[in-house]
């Protein structure tokens, strides 16, 4: 970009966000005039800094003051950076007065609000409130974490969850893991912050847990499991450590003590400040143990990579290592009993161990959540993958066990602090796995002093934390963990680029298919199994017809495997085959086909579209024929809050089977066409899946279609049109806009419906009001398109419940039972 160009844009930026200039400002020029490289000295920093005594002195001004200044020269930078970032998205949100008011407003509430809290505590002697009362508070953050809250509730469906959600964790995690006076504020400036946006915005915003797609939920859970994996290093670096879960504090000590003085000196339930400390800094005296307190963390963040992966087995990796740290954190806090008896201690040793007893709290809630969420990861690991993850840990740990046994065995007289036997060793090799900050209350028995003995008294623990995690990175890549081989995957490929099938055969190649490959004819069918059901994704596809042999082979091979063949969405053309079988036949949907070589918008018909057209010309809006892979971070975003808008607009959750979500766009063979404004803002996208004859591209069907809810009246029709008018010039043959599920114009007469056409009459009834199938199908006739009728096809009309039910399933794999019970209730 041109110097004049850049300052332009720059002088525009500054203009329209006079807030955040300002306040960066002012934040920058007293950071210059105080010191900026260890921040106000005192007394100023006394005049300055908020807290609870200040406000007692009578210091009103200081919940403002504070939040303009910052402790040192990297704080200030941070400082700088996130409020051209995060405030400066805010006042683009919700406008200049209201990001003022929600800096300061929100700001002076959570540190007004706090002392008074702090003040409270204080007097009736708690601990955490008795050792930081005296604590100054200079922190923007506060500020900042309360504007971009408040922000939240201006934002769009997507980013409003992502802003709530993450802020919230990451305030949250300071006050467990740093534990001062600003971070306790700081969430009260954020959860004022959420009462507050609804406010400002006086407009309906969703109170509830707006629903999420697949996608949403995986990134929403992987970050929390990053923020949480992360927030015990926040205690490990930090300079001071008051939080209720901090770790170890003490990692960069340059003094350690001596053993045999510890070992004298802090004797069981010592519960003092400076046994403590010793009991920490003899346990992490080498890199060994420094890395042991952080290698379960970065477990944690492998198993994050896999969530966004959609990796099952990360789920299970997850919950395995948050439900050991739960777990460990029960046993040496105190929570569960362990074998040996404790004898009397004082009340101020139980308030302590009431207090870290918190930390299970957090690994639990982390397990239970992904247990509860786990069908949204739905690539599942295979059993080998599995068994050879889990031979790996388990022997990896049993090997070093028995290291740790032998080599204190051979040193048990001189490698110690005292003489020790067999049993000694055995009752403490455990414990050299676990990270230490759950060991820094238990007593010390012994400890090495000889080389060796240092080395694997140190160290198994960290070897084996290392496997586990360069264990667990080829599943989360991919390898091992997908229903189907990568040899299978290629094959049906190869086949589909052959031809052969029908409009949406392509959907074949989606998640949570299984395939049926006949061995005479070449071709394949895809199927899913839902309880004792064998659904189909369309029709036979590979082969040139006709297909008479591969459905029955099908047949054959489900009656083989006590399942019911049910052909699903296929074409009308095999319903006389179906009926020499002795099978039932109805028609479930209407696919709508335009020939692109004949397509013209002339005509009285036409005028819908030709109006939607010019609209969006008038607009200012083009359209772009693209891929996933191809779009900008910027643009792929945009998709994403477009998705997230449109699903958690819907009482029941995203549907699957033979509709494609925000995942399946992501494949390398299907295009998009975008509608994007003049500033680079895309207002609607719609998927193409293609069709194959020969390895060359004969057809598109239509899929993935959303729009912003504000975006122009006809903007779909104009990417429908455009769509159109690419094709006729690349000589596309036909071009399907695919067909409505359970809807479509040839409706039996109600006194010929049989059982199959009134269940599935109900289904599409009660689904009508949240998807609008039938008036998707009414849309997508003002194309004036060839309605092609679908078929299913079942062998036994006895089995319709399981079929019912069956389909359910499949096109909403996600229902819970309050959903369950609002679709009985017919309202969808």
């Amino acid at each position: 970009m041109k110097p004049a160009a850049l300052a332009q844009r720059t002088a525009r930026l500054i203009a329209s966000h006079p807030f955040t200039t300002g306040v960066t400002l002012l934040i920058l020029v007293l950071a210059l005039i105080t010191g900026p490289i260890r921040g106000p000295h005192r007394p100023l920093r006394g005049w300055l800094g908020a807290g609870a005594v200040q406000l007692l002195d009578g210091h009103w001004w200081s919940p403002f003051t504070a939040v303009l200044f910052t402790d040192d020269l990297l704080e200030l930078i941070v400082v700088l950076v996130l409020t051209v970032a995060l405030v400066g998205t805010s006042e683009r949100l919700m406008g200049t007065w209201r990001t003022a008011l929600a800096f300061f407003g929100t700001a002076v509430v959570g540190i007004v609000v706090g002392a008074v809290i702090q003040v409270a505590a204080n007097d009736i002697g708690e601990l955490w409130a008795r050792n930081v009362h005296g604590l100054l508070v200079l922190d923007a953050f506060t500020a900042i974490g309360g504007t971009i809250m408040t922000a939240s509730a201006f934002a769009g469906t997507l980013w409003r969850r992502r802003i709530r959600v993450i802020t919230l964790l990451v305030a949250i995690m300071y006050l467990l893991y740093s534990g001062l006076p600003s971070d306790f504020y700081r969430l009260l400036a954020v959860l004022t912050g959420l009462a507050l946006g609804p406010l400002l915005r006086q407009a309906k915003v969703s109170g509830g847990w707006l629903r999420s797609s697949h996608h949403e939920v995986r990134v929403l859970l992987a970050s929390a499991l990053t923020i949480t994996a992360v927030g015990p290093v926040i205690g490990l670096l930090g300079s001071t450590r008051y939080g209720l879960l901090s770790p170890v504090g003490l990692l960069f000590s340059n003094e350690a003590p001596s053993a045999t003085s510890v070992i004298q000196r802090c004797q069981a339930f010592a519960v003092t400040r400076n046994c403590f400390r010793e009991l920490t800094l003899e346990r992490i005296n080498g890199l060994g143990p420094v890395l042991l307190s952080v290698l379960p963390l970065l477990l944690l963040l492998v198993a994050a990579y896999g969530l966004l992966r959609g990796r099952r087995f990360a789920v299970w990796l997850a919950v395995a290592v948050n439900g050991l740290l739960a777990l460990l954190s029960a046993l040496y806090y105190g929570i569960l009993p362990i074998a040996s008896a404790r004898p009397s201690v004082s009340p101020r040793y139980w308030e302590v161990t009431f207090i870290l007893a918190l930390s299970t709290l957090v690994p639990l809630a982390m397990a239970i959540l992904l247990v509860v969420f786990r069908r949204h990861f739905t690539v599942m690991p295979s059993a080998k993958a599995v068994r050879r993850y889990v031979f790996l840990v388990l022997g990896t740990g049993v090997g070093l066990v028995a290291v740790y046994v032998l080599v204190g065995w051979l040193q048990r007289d001189t490698g110690f602090t005292r003489p020790i036997d067999i049993s000694d060793l055995f009752a403490d090799v455990l414990e050299r796995f676990v990270p230490v900050s759950f060991l820094r209350r238990e007593p010390l028995q012994y400890l090495p002093t000889t080389p060796l003995a240092t080395i694997v008294y140190h160290n198994i623990g960290t070897v084996f934390w290392l496997v586990a995690i360069i264990g667990a990175i080829p599943p989360m890549l991919g390898r091992g963990l997908r229903r189907r081989g990568t040899t299978e995957d290629a094959h049906v490929r190869e086949l589909l680029h052959r031809g052969g099938g029908d409009a949406i055969s392509f959907m074949a190649t989606w998640p949570g298919n299984s395939y049926w490959f006949d061995p005479i004819g070449g071709g394949a069918i895809a199927y899913r199994v839902e309880g004792r059901v064998a659904l189909t994704t369309g029709g036979p596809f590979g082969a040139l017809g006709p297909h008479d042999g591969a459905i029955q082979g099908f047949a054959r091979f489900c009656d083989d495997n006590g399942w019911i063949p049910v052909f699903y969405s296929v074409e009308a053309r095999y319903t006389s085959l179906f009926e020499r079988l002795g099978w039932s036949t109805m028609t479930v949907a209407e696919e709508t086909v335009i020939r692109p070589q004949l397509w013209a918008t002339t005509g009285k018909k036409w005028q819908d579209v030709r109006s939607s057209i010019n609209r969006a010309q008038r607009a200012g809006i083009r359209s772009e024929w693209t891929t996933y892979a191809a779009l900008p971070l910027t643009s792929a975003v945009q998709l994403s809050d477009i998705s997230e808008q449109w699903v958690a607009e819907k009482d029941l959750p995203e549907m699957g089977f033979t509709l494609g979500g925000l995942d399946e766009l992501r494949d390398p063979e299907v295009r998009l066409m975008l509608a994007v404004d003049e500033d680079g803002r895309i207002e609607a996208v719609t998927s193409w899946l293609p069709t194959y004859r020969a390895g060359i591209v004969v057809g598109w069907t239509l899929d993935f279609m959303r729009r912003r809810p504000d975006s122009i009246n006809g903007v779909m029709e104009f990417l429908i049109a455009e769509a159109a008018t690419r094709m006729k010039d690349d000589g596309i043959e036909f071009m399907s806009l695919s067909a409505a599920p359970l809807a479509h114009t040839a409706a039996a007469q109600e006194g010929g419906k049989d059982t199959m056409d009134r269940l599935l009459g109900y289904l599409s009834s009660s689904l009508e009001p949240v998807y609008g199938f039938r008036s998707l199908l009414k849309f997508k006739q003002k194309f004036q398109p060839e309605l092609h009728p679908l078929i299913m096809a079942y062998p036994d009309p006895v089995a319709l419940p399981a079929i019912g039910i069956a389909l359910v399933r499949a096109y909403l794999p996600g229902l819970s039972m309050r959903q369950a019970a609002t679709f009985v209730r017919g309202r969808g």
